[in-house]
């Protein structure tokens, strides 16, 4: 029972778990810390462009493809353009490339507040698709605020950072990213090097600058020429921490911002990877536990979570020996199982498909596990692939220093395996999925510290799977006394506003349009 398009939409927008090809972060080139120098007439000429907006096109193939965008309520039209930015920020009178650009406009113009610039995540969701796909979810927002969002550099539709072809994504998918031998590890290191070198071949001199530091950059530049004195932002997953480093670098320009679902800034990729694999684990308990709870209304085997559990790591163990029919001819193997059940941990709305893929799967019938893993590889049913892996692992590997091998990712598995039994294993191998890139990172994490900053409201859940509860409170404290203002979600899946909760939705929709800040501390259930 394959997810729909619909569906698969929606799971694309998460942030992607970094299984197979995501960054856990040397070469020949160099990733910058970007400086602008060049002159004032050369920054002028940009900041002074006039977009031209148009009805949308259908979704690119690297955007993944579909219709374009259907008219909001009552009628109204997205529209779409092209903003210049600077290749290399450090030479803005240089070569320009274009980001794709999105809006819908504010319904009541004569109170306009500005621009709301959303980020989805990722990185390497393309905000063009997410945002319409969303937009039900944002239009109270839409009462005040032009809604606007972007592929940034390297995604989508902007200069797109693509490592293989569709046919090669498919085998790079399918292979085996726990190797159990020495036969096995050389096989991923040559297949990571293959992805790699296929990324450089494709973006060339484009692939040191495609990090976040020059996606906030791009966001300033976009601010201005949206003719917007301050950024009003939204920030969901990867968006939080791209908005965490636009505070840093612009912190009088910031001004209403909201960060929902938040990565930890203090967490280098091991740390990040580990909290994953914790985040994971304990989606997957509350899953187990419902089940228990449904009692025989739940078709998996076992009486306690340990039960269920069980009975899902005895099927990765058999898929790692055998993979099983999936769709087509394509087999489910045990690296793309492991997707699929993280894939569906991201929202409780998709537990029941988690259910049904991994209870088809123990019978021999691996359709739906695979459709969820192709959810998160950005694999439409058509079989090309958006470039949402492609870009994650770029901007990742650019920002990140570490360059962990598959020794020294071998080395850490038993602190993963007791992070998680069942994340554990891919979490602790992804550690070297950056190691053959070809461009060095910049930082060992984001310094997000944003002291005059206007206030930020930072939303944590404490079920979120991919970004750790424990991520807000240590943003909050990163961005520094008076900025951060702290509000707990007691609930699943990734992310809040868009999980049902009332209490969230109005508390960020009263910041949002009436600037109304809440008390740090609050808590919504």
């Amino acid at each position: 029972m394959p997810i729909s398009a619909a569906q698969r939409a929606a799971l694309l927008t998460a942030t992607t778990v970094l299984l197979a090809a995501g960054c856990s972060d040397g070469g020949d080139q160099a990733a910058d810390p970007v400086t602008p120098t060049g002159s004032a007439t050369g920054l002028s000429a940009l900041t002074s462009q006039k977009l031209s907006w148009a009805p949308c096109p259908p979704p690119s193939a690297a955007e993944g493809g579909g219709p374009a965008p259907s008219p909001l309520p009552g009628g109204a039209v997205w529209e779409c353009s092209f903003l210049q930015t600077p290749l290399d920020w450090a030479d803005p009178e240089g070569e320009t490339i274009e980001l794709a650009l999105i809006r819908a406009k504010a319904r009541d113009s004569a109170r306009r507040i500005g621009s709301l610039v959303f980020n989805f995540g990722g990185p390497g969701g393309s905000g063009v698709t997410a945002l319409p796909g969303f937009a039900t979810d944002y239009e109270s927002l839409r009462s005040r605020y032009d809604l606007v969002s972007f592929d940034p550099r390297g995604v989508g539709r902007s200069d797109p950072v693509e490592c293989a072809t569709d046919k090669e994504l498919d085998a790079y998918y399918a292979l085996d990213f726990t190797p159990d031998d020495a036969a096995e590890e050389r096989t991923l290191s040559d297949a990571q090097k293959r992805y790699a070198r296929g990324c450089e071949r494709d973006a060339g001199a484009a692939l040191p600058h495609v990090g976040t530091e020059n996606a906030a950059r791009d966001m300033d530049l976009m601010r201005q020429v949206l003719g917007d004195e301050k950024l009003h932002y939204f920030g969901i997953s990867y968006g939080t921490e791209l908005g965490g480093v636009y505070a840093h670098m612009f912190p009088k320009n910031v001004g209403r911002a909201v960060f929902d679902a938040v990565v930890d800034p203090d967490a280098g990729v091991e740390d990040g990877a580990l909290g994953q694999a914790r985040g994971f684990q304990l989606a997957l308990d509350n899953f187990a536990q419902d089940c228990v709870d449904r009692g025989d209304e739940c078709a998996l085997p076992g009486s306690s979570v340990s039960e269920i559990e069980a009975g899902i790591t005895d099927l990765l163990a058999e898929l790692d020996k055998k993979p099983i029919p999936g769709i087509g001819d394509r087999k489910l193997t045990q690296t793309q199982a492991t997707n699929g059940i993280a894939q569906a941990l991201y929202s409780k709305e998709f537990w029941p498909y988690l259910e049904q893929g991994l209870d088809a799967a123990d019978g021999g019938d691996g359709a739906l596990l695979l459709s969820l893993s192709d959810a998160m590889n950005g694999r439409s049913q058509d079989g090309s692939y958006s470039n949402i892996q492609a870009a994650n692992a770029a901007i990742n590997c650019v920002d990140f220093k570490e360059r962990y091998t598959l020794g020294q990712a071998k080395e850490r598995l038993g602190q993963f395996r007791e992070a998680s039994p069942v994340f554990g294993d891919f979490m602790g191998w992804s550690l070297a999925s950056c190691s053959q890139w070809p461009v060095p990172g910049l930082w060992e994490h984001p310094d997000v510290s944003a002291p005059g900053a206007a206030p930020i409201l930072v939303v944590g859940n404490t079920g979120d799977p991919a970004t750790p509860y424990e991520g807000a409170r240590s943003m909050v404290n990163a961005l520094g006394k008076g900025v951060g203002v702290e509000v707990t979600y007691e609930g699943e899946g990734h992310g809040a506003y868009n999980s049902g909760s009332k209490c969230v939705k109005k508390t960020v929709d009263d910041y949002l349009l009436a600037g109304k800040v809440p008390a740090s501390g609050t808590v919504c259930k």
